[in-house]
């Protein structure tokens, strides 16, 4: 009977040391689960497994012509269409709020009700790009169907080994401000923008805010991972996309746009730690109007 007791009690000894977690697992335990409600609370997407652009090195917005530069690149940014860069961290255009001109047959026809109409029921087109429409994401159902055609673009982009996503024309919401000539909500604006960082984040994207300096803190509550800013020098408004995103900025300033010149650009404090001056229609090094400068 001793032994039998003997037995019993070592038996409960054992079974409540493998049951119990030490204090280290615990601690450990705890700790990941912290992390995890932290890199939630940034954003509705889980943004834990992309990877951000460089914020040192070589960079170059390729969107007329994608080429390779002697010597290489770290940061490109290429369309949707094309292949990224060997050795670079490529980002991926896609127009998020307006549609591609060699695209206007996917959004003509049944689809025609998510472009933006005027008062008049004419169909309404970005007056600096005429072969563009605008597209209108006023209501969840119009903004569900613009994600079924786009969303794909977007994993596309992931698929084909990018490693970041920029939407493009989030300002809509800035210069389609009349309900006679086409009105567009800047809450829809910004409801769309979610549901492309959902998707890009889901795809393991880094997804950045492509200009609108006016809401990058709302841009940045939504989920976007870094910017990417034109002109924001000629415009004197650099500031307000790296009091946001900090060096994860890429900045893009235009030959036709340069009120102090490139020296003053680089000069700026406020500038993204990526700045570089190209020609305006992007064109390759072959072409003569083309154009290359970084700080």
């Amino acid at each position: 009977m001793p032994q039998l007791i003997v037995v019993l009690v070592l038996a409960l000894v054992l079974t409540g040391c493998q049951s119990s977690p030490t204090a280290g697992q615990e601690a450990e335990s705890t700790a990941a689960a912290s992390a995890d409600g932290d890199a939630g609370s940034d954003s509705g997407s889980d943004a834990a497994a992309v990877t951000l652009p460089p914020t040192t090195g070589r960079f170059d917005y390729q969107l007329g012509t994608a080429y390779e530069l002697d010597g290489g690149l770290d940061v490109v940014v290429r369309d949707a269409t094309a292949e990224p860069a060997d050795g670079a961290y490529g980002i991926c255009y896609v127009n998020g709020f307006q549609t591609q001109p060699d695209q206007a047959d996917l959004w003509l026809g049944e689809n025609e009700d998510l472009l933006l109409h005027d008062a008049a029921g004419e169909l309404v087109v970005d007056p600096d790009w005429p072969d563009e429409y605008v597209l209108d994401p006023s209501t969840e159902e119009q903004r569900d169907r613009i994600l079924d055609l786009l969303g794909p673009v977007i994993t596309g982009c992931a698929d084909a080994g990018f490693s970041g996503v920029e939407i493009d024309n989030l300002d809509t919401w800035t210069r389609f401000d009349d309900a006679d000539t086409g009105l567009i909500e800047e809450d829809a604006a910004l409801a769309l923008a979610g549901a492309y960082i959902d998707v890009a984040h889901g795809a393991d994207l880094a997804v950045g805010q492509k200009n609108a300096a006016e809401a990058t803190t709302a841009g940045r509550d939504l989920g976007f991972d870094f910017a990417v800013t034109e002109e924001c020098a000629a415009y004197t408004e650099c500031g307000a996309y790296t009091n946001v995103y900090g060096e994860h900025v890429l900045q893009i300033e235009y030959t036709d746009n340069l009120p102090d010149g490139f020296d003053a650009v680089c000069a700026d404090p406020d500038r993204g730690p990526l700045t570089i001056l190209r020609d305006r229609d992007l064109v390759g090094p072959d072409d003569e109007a083309y154009a290359y400068e970084q700080c």
